[in-house]
């Protein structure tokens, strides 16, 4: 404790780190300091000034506390402990002034802006402001930007605090936004025009103080009293993003990131962030029964029946679990599947993940780990598009002094890494040689879906395993599907993956697994029942279709892809006959004389738990175990991504209009240009 410095603040003494600054070591001591530029994720500014305050013995005006030390204050003439006081009169006037220049451009339109009721400025106007203005001459306006379709502006009511210039630069990687001019003629503006690049830009909504950035596709809905507030986590990836879902009766108006430094810190993808309109589109709300090649509507009591009668009548039945599938729903579809002496399968993607062995499809690292890492290595993944908020976190690192390689496509990270090759010999290369970047350094080897779906995955793995070995490097297996890991957890893997547990079956259970082909024979086998949310692809294929809930309508575990378990609650209620899909797998159970013994989600999870102890461990990282993979014979071809569309990955994402207009952008702005455009 002797490296912490004594500080009294409004005459209460504390010791602090001499590093932090003063805003930080008066919100330790339980004191809050009004502020718009300063945010502790972002560089400091020093802009606004509204976190003024005064030290004693220091020159006659305020500080900003935001841009001062703990170790840059003076002790008292007798050694006494700085004196810091942060509700003084010097200070009160401060800030009252200070709120009467940032209110001089301001327009008067909270009752049409977005941002009402949840607005910084109106929030500090209304408690360290004055009643009054001195100002009377016309206020100054400002050109709107047009940043695309997600983030609408209204510049007018910029404050210039450049919390969007620094997150987009400095988290995002992105050099598009900026400041221009100076005193009055200055203003936030976008290089030469153009929208924003990048799958992160929605945070720059949460970050502004007033209503200058505001969510388009949100705009004029609702207001934030008339939302309810969940909690719940993100499928949209397989990081299991915090996010807070706000409805209004049973719609879905907005989704907002929790903070959670262990997972995504307080940032959400924009996929994730916006992918609501999806929730509402194309969504199954009663059964369906396929007859002469048209599907028509049919009651649960019918469908039901219907299953029930194929899956008894079936030689071999055969369960698929798709990526979006919550953990009960997995587990009581394998209970179901292999009571019929069936088989399940999670891996319908292909990927070559070692069953049983956690160390093997999950890894060794947290994604904390990444924070610390002195050297990075990825192997077959473009983590910008499979998951962004990590990207972010691997831009920290290397701006902290992290070295990152890759071996794979080269691809736009947001920041320089080493090109260490494209295919298999370049992963084989690394092993039995000297590596001085990762030795040592606390170093990260992270290996993306698309190195292990290919045939020779496990050697993929296998030798990514031994090159931690060899460099005392952690391994971060990174997925794609959010339902997988939680799916692996339970054992709902087949030997010989997919291909073996449909080869040969009668009766299919596609339990939202949208992604799989499932060609019929000649004589129209195997029966497909599809459960799931939306009419996507495994719908279309269907021969019995049973509605099931969206990840927003039903309590789930998701289990991360650091193998982290996480509850998802209940935002809204399914639509039509839509039912959870732990509820239809019991019903069905009971309808075909396998009754199963729960009745409840609770009984349900009580089971699951039994079975599979740490996904009792809510929101805590398992030690995990394994034996490494032996070293077997690598193929000789490319590494390729494992998502084609970063904006089209999964059945929601693919019935939401906005992502399709994200695609197509994006699309468009990958076309080289010739020189007449």
């Amino acid at each position: 404790m002797s490296d912490l410095r004594k500080i009294i603040i409004d005459g209460r003494e504390i010791e602090v780190d001499p590093a932090m600054t003063l805003i930080q070591a008066c919100e330790q001591a339980g004191i809050e300091i009004p502020r718009f530029c300063y945010h502790e994720r972002l560089t400091i500014a020093g802009n606004c000034r509204m976190c003024l305050v005064e030290v004693v013995g220091g020159p006659p005006k305020p500080a900003a506390s935001c841009a001062m030390q703990v170790r840059d204050l003076r002790p008292g003439p007798e050694g006494q402990p700085p004196v810091v006081k942060t509700n003084s009169p010097m200070v009160k006037k401060a800030r009252e002034g200070v709120m009467e220049f940032l209110l001089i451009n301001h327009p008067l339109d909270c009752p049409i802006c977005d941002q009402g009721g949840e607005c910084d400025l109106q929030d500090q106007a209304m408690a360290y402001g004055v009643d009054f203005s001195r100002y009377r001459e016309p206020k100054r306006a400002a050109t709107e930007l047009d940043l695309g379709p997600l983030v609408g502006t209204a510049m007018t009511r910029c404050i210039s605090c450049t919390r969007c210039v620094r997150f987009t630069t400095e988290v995002a990687g992105i050099t598009q936004m900026g400041q221009t001019g100076r005193g009055e003629d200055s203003e936030i503006t976008s290089y030469l025009g153009q929208t924003l690049e990048s799958e992160l830009q929605g945070n720059i909504v949460d970050l502004c103080p007033v209503g200058a950035l505001t969510s388009k596709p949100y705009s004029f809905t609702a207001r934030p009293w008339e939302l309810t507030k969940t909690e719940s986590i993100d499928v949209m990836d397989a990081l299991g993003s915090n996010i807070r879902i706000d409805t209004k009766g049973r719609e879905v108006m907005r989704i907002l990131p929790r903070n959670h430094d262990g997972v995504n810190e307080e940032w959400l993808a924009d996929r994730s962030r916006y992918v609501w309109d999806g929730l509402r589109r194309q969504r199954l709300d009663t059964p369906y029964i396929r007859e002469n090649g048209r599907l028509r509507p049919a009651s649960w009591g019918e469908a039901l029946a219907l299953a029930a009668s194929k899956i008894k009548g079936a030689s071999k039945l055969a369960g698929l679990v798709g990526d979006l599938v919550p953990t009960e729903a997995a587990f009581a579809l394998k209970q179901l599947v292999e009571g019929q002496g069936g088989a399940v399968e999670c891996r319908v993607d292909g990927a070559k993940l070692p069953a049983g062995n956690r160390a093997g499809y999950v890894g060794t690292a947290a994604i904390e780990d990444i924070d610390t890492a002195g050297a990075i290595l990825l192997i077959g993944t473009n983590p910008r598009a499979e998951a962004p908020v990590l990207n972010a976190r691997i831009r920290k690192a290397w701006l902290k002094g992290a070295n990152v390689g890759l071996i794979g496509e080269a691809v736009d990270l947001t920041y320089d890494y080493d090109h260490l090759g494209t295919d298999r010999a370049a992963l084989a290369a690394q092993i039995g040689v000297a590596h001085p970047k990762m030795e040592g350094r606390d170093s990260l080897v992270i290996v993306g879906q698309g190195a292990l779906r290919e045939a020779d995955g496990a050697a993929v793995l296998g030798h990514a395993q031994k090159l931690c070995a060899e460099t005392g490097a952690r391994l971060l297996i990174l997925h794609t599907a959010a339902g997988r890991v939680g799916a692996m957890d339970v054992g709902a893997v087949t030997a010989g993956g997919m291909t073996a547990a449909v080869e040969g079956a009668d009766v299919i259970w596609n339990l939202g697994a949208d992604e799989v082909e499932i060609e019929p024979s000649a004589d129209g086998r195997p029966f497909v029942i599809y459960q799931g949310s939306h009419g996507d692809r495994g719908a279309h294929r269907a021969d019995l279709i049973l509605p099931g809930a969206a990840y927003t309508e039903e309590q789930g575990l998701f289990v991360n892809t650091e193998g982290r378990p996480q509850l998802a609650l209940r935002a809204g209620f399914p639509p039509g006959e839509a039912r959870e899909n732990w509820a239809i797998l019991r019903a069905l159970s009971a309808e075909i004389g396998a009754t199963q013994p729960w009745n409840t989600l609770a009984e349900l999870r009580r089971a699951l738990v039994a079975e599979v102890p740490h996904l009792a461990m809510i929101d805590e990282v398992p030690e995990n175990e394994g034996e490494a993979l032996p070293l077997g014979p690598l193929g000789d071809a490319s590494f390729v991504q494992a998502v084609a569309d970063h904006y089209l990955v999964n059945p929601i994402a693919r019935a939401s209009s906005l992502m399709a207009e994200l695609s197509a952008m994006a699309k468009a702005r990958a076309e080289t240009r010739i020189a007449a455009e």
